[in-house]
């Protein structure tokens, strides 16, 4: 049976909606949900479809493994929970490094639940580094594994054409491809007559030109799998099917005991993949992850003369205007639209009580006029469609995070269990996933990296109606235009959660725009009189170029005031806090009463994080990190400390504690009307820290400033902050005291040369290349983590290093810390960080290069918005030497 889909069938009254059967009969709309009504299986929702006409099955049932039929085994170094693309690649590579006795269960057969019906689109081009690495090991794995097991995995290459069709869309791509010029495969921005020799059938009155990466293309989800599977029972790893896990439960020796229908096996580990069913599975140990179910639907057709006759297969394409993707599929082609988030579908009941009993390889009721709009586009843009039959129509279980960012790593408090879950691009990460999963837990880190994948990244401000809000909002705006340094500003729906600071409210009514990291509400920017409102982003100067500068000239100047409650705070007490901490950086710790910067690092010498640790007494410290780092460092820390065994307690006092940082010149001046604590240099030098009163406020003040100018850094109880923050904004000054915002900290801690953590410093490097040399102490006898790692680096392994530099683009088209950097003709590194300099009038940023380059004095070339601007490599302070580049 095959469905014509019309343009009539897509009118504003959808009961005269009508559909034509291939034979030439017709069925009304009411006609067909009765016939839909009568394939539901009880209690699901959900059709029973023959597996057959979907692209994900066209090689029959040859599941590499069996079911059980008898008691399962009684021990195992790692148990993955889950049969799909993902669980079978971690298995098959955990397998391949060499480790013993690896056990896969599934819970009815491979593929079941979002594997089997999915598209398996396959692409290099991903907006972050993480996602592309992942993504470009499965891809590089499809050969390779094909000759290992003698299983085909159905890997088409045709390329991949992401269609510009408006202005902005033109201005997206120049920026995207700027940021990946250094990558392999990056995309290639093509005219539009280019487009229309790679594919033929399209409407091109409506396309300029197209993002094209020549290597994408798409695999097929179910060979893909079942080749995991077979190269991981080929290397030793036992797949049972039919074997559903019951219980999980962490014994004393820090392993698992996995309870099935069949046995219990004793578990060194455990490595949740288990697709549709992950969250439920993180229940079982007691992890309330806003991991959803969205329903996905996608339209296949049936041989269309054109593509048949054409001799080649089409590119895939995508058209972001329209939000939706067509690929070819054998002869004809597959339609997979993403709906808004008004209209499209989060199954909530399954969020709230699990994912119904029995359900395994069935489908949810189409819901055709929900996609209407976009297969109408698909048909403007592609005219072929318009003509062509529909055989299905396909409805399926999309699960994924509520970011879409996936979880991928080891989690708080969970000794040897890790999340593989949750990816929205779960075939085309699943190599990517496998491979990092299995690396980190041989070696004990991952292999690049992936921190934008972190599972504790969320905590108790992630809420169940927050979860969905943030899932629609993700899934709607899959498509929408990517602006530079706009990301999570952009999520508007459950905001705010419960993490905003005392002065919220406040310094909202003052103009504060908003941003959101790790929860918090986060004042960006702050609107004035008459500026703009909100954010209008744009891939040149946005709406807040001048009122961010209006804030930096402010507390350049003057004294500004800056809300810092977003960060993560600790106290670390006990008769072993000083030994434990000096084990646990890599540079010194400071005196009692002192605070200093010092850097975590990974067993191989890499950046983990950046920490401020202030010494209060010999077994009092108070530290403090980035927010996004929050539980991603807590974790590290307590594992390290249950290692070590010391006497030590770590207290997270994240959202008991806010901080009012103040800075500019003025600053002592300011605070002395406000506190009788001598601020003097002589009596608070820089990194200080002392128990102060302000205004009356009990209040622990830091003599530091992440602007590079004088400041005091004020942390205090969350109850006082409006108490606080009003007594200095009324102190009587000439000028009074402005409000500044994080863009406008941002470009001066980039002003005075300041790295930071998650761009400057991160997984990617380690810290020699992140040039860290005199805050790393490799004499000090205290053998801490990673100087081992370090110690073993050979000059010859130092491929890139950091770097400061200075740039003359275009007026009005400013670096935004993503772009490519050039050296006569060829790529030779990329930006991190970069701004507009108010104060030089410059672009300015950091850069990686190779270590020659990055010596004062070298010129290169920064790709900015499609075109070459000249730079050169500086110290910040001197970079006012170069403003004649």
């Amino acid at each position: 049976m095959a469905f014509v889909l019309r343009r009539s069938l897509f009118g504003n009254t959808a009961c005269s909606a009508r559909f034509v059967l291939a034979s030439g009969r017709h069925k009304s709309a009411r006609q067909l949900a009765y016939l839909r009504n009568h394939l539901l299986l009880p209690g699901l929702g959900c059709t029973s479809v023959n597996s057959n006409n979907l692209p994900g099955c066209r090689y029959g049932s040859t599941d590499a493994a069996h079911p059980l039929s008898k008691r399962v085994t009684d021990t195992a170094e790692v148990v993955v929970i889950g049969g799909g693309a993902i669980g079978t690649s971690v298995a098959y590579h955990l397998a391949k490094a060499g480790m013993k006795n690896v056990v896969l269960l599934e819970k009815t057969e491979l593929t079941a639940g979002s594997t089997w019906h999915a598209t398996g689109l396959t692409t290099y081009f991903q907006h972050s580094l993480c996602n592309r690495r992942l993504n470009a090991i499965t891809i590089n794995l499809f050969k390779d594994l094909e000759k290992e097991t003698g299983q085909e995995v159905g890997f088409h290459n045709p390329g991949t054409l992401r269609l510009i069709t408006s202005p902005i869309r033109f201005d997206e791509a120049r920026y995207e491809q700027s940021l990946s010029s250094w990558m392999p495969h990056s995309s290639k921005l093509i005219s539009a007559e280019e487009v229309e020799k790679l594919h033929p059938f399209l409407n091109m009155d409506k396309i300029t030109g197209a993002l094209y990466t020549k290597e994408d293309g798409h695999v097929d989800p179910y060979s893909l799998t079942q080749a995991y599977a077979a190269g991981a029972r080929l290397h030793g790893a036992e797949i049972f099917l039919k074997s559903p896990v019951l219980s999980l439960k962490q014994r004393s020796d820090g392993g698992w005991d996995v309870q099935t229908e069949h046995g219990t096996i004793n578990a060194k580990r455990v490595v949740n993949s288990a697709g549709v069913w992950a969250r439920d599975v993180y229940q079982m140990v007691g992890l309330d992850m806003p991991v959803t179910i969205t329903q996905h639907q996608y339209a296949v057709t049936t041989t269309i003369p054109e593509i048949e006759d054409l001799g080649r297969e089409v590119p895939v394409i995508r058209d972001l205007d329209g939000s939706y993707y067509v690929r070819q599929e054998r002869k004809g082609l597959l339609i997979g639209p993403y709906e808004s988030a008004d209209t499209m579908k989060v199954q909530e009941q399954w969020f709230d009580s699990g994912v119904p009993q029995g359900f395994g390889r069935e489908l949810f009721e189409n819901d055709v006029d929900r996609i209407s709009p976009h297969l109408e586009r698909a048909m403007e843009m592609c005219p072929l469609i318009e003509r062509a039959d529909i055989q299905t129509v396909v409805n399926g279980p999309m699960p994924h995070t509520a970011d879409f960012a996936g979880l991928l790593g080891p989690y708080l408090g969970l000794e040897n269990f890790w999340c593989c879950s949750s990816q929205i691009g779960g075939i085309i990460h699943s190599g990517g996933a496998g491979h990092t999963i299995a690396y980190w837990i041989i070696h004990g880190e991952p292999p690049f990296d992936v921190f934008a994948t972190d599972p504790n990244r969320f905590d108790k401000w992630m809420t169940r109606d927050h979860a969905i809000d943030m899932s629609r909002e993700s899934y709607g705006s899959y498509n929408n235009v990517v602006y530079p340094k706009f990301s999570t500003e952009a999520f508007v729906l459950g905001r705010p959660t419960q993490r905003v600071s005392g002065i919220y409210e406040k310094l909202k009514r003052n103009g504060a725009q908003y941003g959101f990291v790790a929860g918090w509400e986060v004042p960006v920017w702050f609107a004035k009189g008459y500026d703009v409102h909100g954010f209008k982003p744009y891939f040149r100067r946005a709406n807040w170029f001048e009122q961010v500068h209006r804030e930096c000239e402010f507390v350049v100047n003057d004294v500004g005031i800056i809300d810092l409650s977003a960060r993560g705070k600790f106290e670390v007490t006990g008769s072993d806090a000083q030994i434990f901490l000096d084990e646990l950086v890599a540079g010194d710790l400071p005196e009692v009463g002192l605070t200093s910067v010092a850097y975590m690092l990974s067993l191989q010498g890499r950046v983990l994080s950046e920490l401020s640790i202030s010494k209060l007494a010999d077994d009092h410290f108070f530290v403090v990190n980035e927010a996004r780092s929050e539980l991603h460092d807590l974790r590290w820390m307590l594992q390290q400390l249950k290692a070590m065994r010391y006497n030590v307690d770590i207290k997270n006092v994240t959202d008991d504690i806010a901080c009012l940082g103040v800075a500019g010149p003025d600053t002592r001046t300011f605070l002395s009307a406000v506190t009788s604590t001598d601020l003097q240099d002589q009596h608070f030098p820089y990194g200080a820290i002392k128990d102060i009163q302000v205004a009356g406020v009990p209040v622990r003040a830091i003599r530091t400033s992440y602007t590079g100018e004088l400041g005091w850094e004020l942390y205090h109880a969350k109850a006082d902050t409006l108490r606080l923050y009003d007594a200095i904004k009324h102190i009587e000054t000439p000028d009074g005291v402005i409000d500044f915002g994080w863009y406008a900290l941002d470009v001066l801690r980039l002003e005075r040369g300041i790295p930071a953590m998650h761009s400057e410093f991160s997984m990617e490097y380690n810290a020699l290349e992140a040039d860290l040399g005199s805050l790393i102490n490799l004499e000090k006898k205290t053998s801490f983590i990673g100087k081992e790692g370090l110690s073993h680096l050979h000059k010859g392994e130092i491929t890139k290093k950091r770097a400061y530099i200075v740039i003359h683009s275009r007026p009005g088209v400013d670096p935004h810390g993503v772009e490519t950097i050039w050296k006569d003709g060829k790529t030779v590194g990329y930006m991190t960080s970069g701004c507009y300099s108010y104060r030089i009038n410059k672009g300015i940023g950091f850069a990686y290069v190779s270590p020659e380059l990055a010596e004062p004095g070298t010129r290169l070339d920064v790709e900015i918005q499609g075109k070459l601007a000249p730079a050169v490599v500086t110290y910040p302070a001197a970079s006012e030497e170069y403003i004649d580049i």
